[in-house]
């Protein structure tokens, strides 16, 4: 399981500038203002091939009468109870300030990892400023520049030294099914109407399941592992200590699942929370399969499962090669056909295809369709092979691999899925040089 690493401090101290270094993204808006991270932020990082959660939190401010400012400070308190490390954010500018003195205080409580990164150090004759936050009493303090990359390279080889490499899942390893989606689309529900017994509390009030809940199910020949996660809801609506416990949980559950039933309420439109969740789980190369619950409240012109399937499509596009089911929980259609799917899926994700039959089948295809030419230049690909991993990864070598551009690699992951059944899983494509 992935480790959580939690980014804590005063306001305007630079986390979110720290956390968008960390995971190569700008997902986490940054200004000088203070208290502008007021949702929390998570991403994945990683670092040598070690692979972590990232939590950006809310500048902490100890005994504040702002409503933010409380609510803020409950959800860093969570974060630090919640993460397995902690990296805490000061200014050199500042020095040692009061508010600092607090937050040291209370992170001395804690039994977690603390590093301190003493952000803003942007020359080296403030190196010797940095020195002066070891009086915090924490054993590792790295002199950093969130704006310029400077010394995050020795901070994150402290942060990851004792973090294992992700590794590909043991053959005699149980698969992991998630039941993800929005608070009451009917996830305990599901699996409830698929065992056969009340073993998750199911109540008609978003946000019952408040943790993940594992059980073990056999079915078609296969023995696997459900579990029910949390409701995700927009970061906005995440108002209160169970919710935001709820979010990390449930992404934790996405990032050690094989496939992802993905389950939306059919009264409600495949808006945009419900496409963060989709995107969540294939951006972690998981299997998805989505699940229309509820599809017996629909009636009249709006119960085309046609019309319904082909909006949800154009959402997801790219990727569209993905099963939808329509189903009801409560009158328990098609619930069996979901998971017959959500195991198919499973075994298109571990599918291998030997290279000599790649070969055969796409170079052909290639040769009638060769990559457009770019700068005047023409791409030659001479072989293709599958990658091993533990979800679908194929490499193109070629004459001139930084010339084939993201269309044409687009191109020949559809010919893949038209030749093999990779339905409901991501494909990574690569081209390299001979």
């Amino acid at each position: 399981m992935n480790k959580i690493v939690a980014i804590v401090g005063r306001p305007n101290v630079g986390k979110s500038t720290l956390f968008n270094r960390l995971i190569k993204s700008n997902d986490a808006i940054v200004d000088s203002e203070s208290g502008v991270t007021r949702d929390r932020h998570y991403s994945l990082s990683d670092w040598n091939g070690k692979v972590f959660t990232l939590i950006d939190t809310g500048g902490y401010v100890i005994g504040g009468d702002d409503s933010y400012e409380k609510e803020i400070d409950n959800q860093v308190m969570i974060a630090l109870d919640e993460c397995d490390k902690v990296i805490f954010v000061v200014d050199v500018n500042d020095g040692i300030t009061s508010l600092d003195k607090d937050i040291s205080k209370l992170l001395h409580k804690t039994d977690k990892t603390v590093i301190i990164a003493v952000n803003k150090v942007d020359k080296t004759t403030m190196i010797n400023d940095s020195l002066e936050f070891f009086k915090l009493g924490f054993e590792k303090v790295f002199g950093i520049s969130a704006i310029n990359g400077s010394g995050t390279g020795d901070l994150l080889d402290e942060l990851v030294h004792d973090f294992e490499i992700e590794k590909e899942k043991e053959k005699e390893e149980i698969p992991s099914f998630a039941v993800v989606g929005r608070p009451n689309a009917g996830k305990s529900t599901f699996i409830n109407t698929l065992i056969g017994e009340d073993r998750n509390i199911v109540k008609d009030e978003p946000g019952t399941t408040r943790d993940s809940i594992d059980t073990y199910y056999n079915k078609f020949d296969l023995e696997f592992k459900l579990i029910d996660t949390a409701g995700i809801r927009k970061k906005s609506k995440i108002n209160n200590d169970l919710e935001f416990y709820s979010v990390v949980r449930s992404i934790k559950a996405i990032e050690n699942s094989d496939v992802c039933l993905l389950i939306m309420d059919a009264t409600r439109s495949f808006d945009t929370q419900i496409k963060n969740i989709f995107w969540l789980a294939h951006r972690r190369n998981k299997g998805i399969v989505i699940l229309v619950n509820k599809w017996d409240l629909i009636s009249g012109e709006n119960k085309s499962t046609i019309e319904f399937e082909k909006k949800i499509r154009e959402e997801i596009k790219p990727f569209t090669d993905i099963h939808i089911v329509f189903i009801s929980c409560i009158k328990k259609q098609r619930i069996l056909k979901s998971l017959k799917f959500a195991i198919e899926t499973y075994n298109n994700r571990r599918r291998k295809v030997k290279t000599s039959k790649l070969n055969s089948d796409l170079l052909p295809i290639i040769e009638r369709n060769p990559p457009p030419s770019n700068k005047g230049k023409f791409v030659k690909i001479k072989y293709c092979s599958q990658i091993p991993s533990h979800y679908p990864q194929f490499v193109f070598t070629s004459s001139l691999p930084q010339y084939m551009k993201e269309p044409y690699k687009r191109f020949l992951e559809n010919k893949i899925r038209d030749l093999y059944n990779f339905t409901g899983s991501p494909i990574n494509i690569y081209s390299r040089k001979k």
